[in-house]
């Protein structure tokens, strides 16, 4: 901001206090005009940051319920091969009427195949780093802060969970048993009501983490995203 002040005499008070009111009153409008224009460039970038983030969000939910879907599927069939195992271990079936049924409720084989989704996080990552975040107002901004931790921490959860629920290495075991028709059905029994059971850890955590990402954008109004007035 440059003033250029008056170069004349001034002959008396008033045409000093004039001058000086004049130099106020430019120093004021100048101010007010860069306040102004500071104020739109932040409303601007933070609706450009609201778009970009919600964006993103919507996009990891369809991926979400995309694997969400595809792991309830596995896990349903997991639970009805187990189910089927149950009956025939007390019916004293045979181990080819147990591979046989096996086959029947899954063609494709025995295998655990749960799947967790890639979320993407650039979006709100990059509104924290240039700062256009903070411009958005505070209850969204919770929102959308809460999102993207509950991704975070559905992922390290869930993942943990099912590894708790499922050894890998006696699933393994078993599986090549199978493949050489020399395995002990009880023993496979448990083992795929583990894999069932971690099929269902995932299903289940990422069943949750829908619901609390669709609670915290069913708050949020659409029209709060519109890019603002500039005047």
């Amino acid at each position: 901001m440059h003033l250029e002040l008056p170069k004349v005499r001034l002959q008396s008070l008033k045409e000093f206090s004039t001058h000086y009111l004049m130099i106020v009153l430019s120093i004021l409008t100048a101010l007010g005009l860069e306040a102004w224009i500071e104020r739109v460039h932040h409303e601007h970038a933070a609706v450009d940051a609201m778009v970009k983030i919600e964006a993103e969000i919507h996009e990891n939910l369809i991926q979400i319920k995309h694997q969400r879907d595809h792991d309830f599927a596995r896990m349903h069939a997991l639970e009805k091969i187990r189910d089927g195992l149950v009956v025939d271990l007390k019916a004293h079936a045979s181990t080819a009427v147990i591979n046989r049924h096996i086959h029947e409720a899954d063609p494709y084989g025995l295998y655990l195949d749960w799947r967790w989704p890639v979320m993407r996080r650039e979006a709100w990552d990059v509104s924290v780093a240039n700062q256009s975040a903070s411009w958005i107002d505070a209850d969204r901004l919770r929102r959308y802060s809460s999102i993207y931790a509950a991704q975070n921490a559905s992922a390290a959860i869930t993942i943990q969970e099912a590894s708790n629920v499922l050894s890998g290495q006696r699933m393994a075991d078993i599986l090549v048993d199978m493949k050489m028709d020399d395995y002990q059905p009880r023993e496979l029994l448990h083992v795929v009501n583990q894999m069932a059971g971690a099929a269902s850890e995932v299903a289940h955590g990422l069943d949750s983490l829908v619901t609390r990402m669709d609670s915290a954008l069913s708050n949020v109004p659409e029209s709060s995203t519109r890019m603002p007035a500039s005047s």
